[in-house]
């Protein structure tokens, strides 16, 4: 794997992810698609929602949107997510996969939208047991921008003064108490999602659970 992908590839990896996770809710029964997620209070149905407003709006749609919303990113996202969500479940389905294959975003590197699809794909998978483990060449770059800033998540800030390892691949940043895991598990607990804390271990992990909160 190169150490940094290209931006086609990075596109063609959040092509993937967004495939893999259509074929997985394909078979949903109406009491799965009203989960709720990790994400928060949204249900599965509103995450793929999410999901398909969040690669159907550019830039400047984006700007219109949080300005009518006064910059309350929760009420923008809940607008958004309202138009793109079906009369059916089985309609946000057909919405989503529409736009499998998009490449619009709003701002930030590429590396934050495949994140956005893997991140809210394990919000939907682990309360609905759903097993599925993105490829580690998908999951490594998205690991290593959450480390880096703190952009969509709060990834830094969760693990600073900490040294986190994959136990799967080659991510590894930081200093001081040792967190280690899957770099899934890794990626999810940066983007606040407590239930995967559990997947970790090490002396560092009291850390990151008192860090970490659902989003």
């Amino acid at each position: 794997m190169s150490d940094v992908l290209s931006r086609e590839a990075l596109w063609a990896a959040t092509h993937a992810e967004r495939a893999a996770l259509a074929d997985d809710l394909a078979s949903l029964d109406a009491t799965q698609w009203a989960q709720q997620s990790l994400c928060g209070r949204w249900t599965v149905e509103e995450v793929v929602a999410h999901l398909t407003a969040a690669a159907s709006v550019g830039r400047l749609r984006w700007l219109a949107s949080a300005l009518a919303a006064r910059f309350d990113f929760g009420l923008h996202n809940d607008r958004r997510l309202a138009e793109r969500r079906g009369a059916t479940p089985a309609e946000t389905l057909e919405r989503f996969r529409r736009i499998i294959t998009s490449t619009t975003s709003t701002f930030g590197p590429t590396e934050a939208w495949l994140g956005e699809v893997i991140v809210h794909a394990q919000d939907i998978r682990r309360p609905l047991g759903i097993a599925r483990t993105p490829a580690i060449e998908s999951v490594t770059p998205v690991a290593r921008f959450y480390a880096q800033r703190d952009f969509t998540v709060a990834g830094r800030s969760a693990i600073d003064g900490l040294r986190v390892q994959a136990t799967d691949g080659p991510f590894a940043t930081g200093s001081g108490p040792l967190a280690s895991g899957t770099t899934l598990a890794l990626v999810m607990v940066m983007a606040g999602r407590h239930a995967y804390c559990g997947d970790l271990t090490g002396p560092g992990v009291s850390t990151l659970r008192e860090r970490c909160t659902s989003v």
